[in-house]
């Protein structure tokens, strides 16, 4: 049995639409066993336990790239990261899927070339390289290639997650950004994604919060959310270095000092007032990416 470990992620980053993303220390693990027929899953609700699974589908691009034929596939799935959350569920099928696949076919595609393939599932690589390849990425695709490089964090930052109980749709929320944007905000976030880059490598971290604002994608997406201004608002007064949506949302991710204890209670206590249920999680970014356990 072979048995895979994917951290969960959280893209953009503020102003990195589509470009940016983290691994955080939040885990699926998936194992996976060649049978004599058929296709089983173990952990996995009935309405996902077919051929249209996501880390089957992952599998099966695998096998066809490699030229592999597998007599039947056993998928074991033990899930700590939420489903339609903002925090790479779906990456982390697809790369649990693909490495799966290759090691059951021998191991026989390179690291760059999961990478590749991951893309070409998810259609974009800001999920897919962190998960793969851990810490802090920049990823872009041009001509069916993927280039990517990792940064280097300064030691001192602490990452929550605020993640509440109702799912948002990658589908939907992007179906509420505009077609163009005006150049000035194309301007707006070309210059606050260099100053976080930046910021996060020098350890310049009071300037997070001027560099984690965005005008592309945030401002349409957090009409979905309920609360997501006041929850804002809250997390900028009680004094956290950066606030900005995981991904597509719903999440929330946040970016403190390290050791400052106050923000999880203070905020945990905000958030029970509110309608929806908020689960606050303290996390740590995963500097490993997926791996074989």
């Amino acid at each position: 049995m072979i048995k895979v470990r994917v951290p969960a992620t959280s893209a953009n980053i503020g102003p990195g639409f589509d470009c940016l993303g983290l691994a955080l220390n939040l885990y699926n693990v998936f194992s996976f066993e060649e049978i004599d027929k058929g296709l089983q899953f173990e952990g996995c609700d009935a309405e996902f336990a077919n051929e249209d699974n996501l880390i089957y589908c992952s599998m099966k691009r695998c096998f066809e790239k490699i030229g592999y034929e597998a007599r039947g596939i056993k998928i074991k799935i033990e899930n700590e990261i939420p489903v339609s959350r903002g925090l790479g569920s779906s990456a982390s099928c697809i790369v649990g899927g693909i490495i799966g696949a290759n090691e059951i076919a021998g191991g026989v595609l390179t690291r760059e070339e999961i990478l590749e393939l991951a893309t070409e599932v998810e259609g974009h690589p800001d999920n897919v390289a962190p998960a793969l390849l851990g810490g802090m990425i920049v990823a872009i695709k041009e001509d069916n290639h993927v280039f990517c490089s990792k940064i280097s964090i300064s030691d001192g930052l602490k990452f929550y997650t605020l993640i509440p109980d109702f799912r948002l749709s990658t589908e939907e929320s992007r179906s509420v950004l505009p077609k163009t944007i005006d150049y000035k905000d194309g301007v707006f976030n070309v210059g606050r994604v260099s100053l976080l880059i930046a910021a996060l490598t020098n350890g310049d971290f009071d300037l997070l919060r001027v560099a984690s604002a965005d005008r592309l994608h945030q401002s349409y997406r957090g009409k979905l959310i309920e609360g997501f201004d006041d929850i804002k608002k809250k997390c900028e007064d009680l004094g956290c270095l950066g606030v900005f949506l995981s991904g597509a949302g719903p999440t929330i991710t946040v970016l403190d000092k390290d050791g400052n204890n106050k923000f999880y209670g203070e905020i945990n206590s905000f958030l029970s007032i509110l309608s929806n249920e908020w689960e606050v999680k303290s996390l740590d970014i995963d500097l490993e990416g997926a791996r074989v356990l």
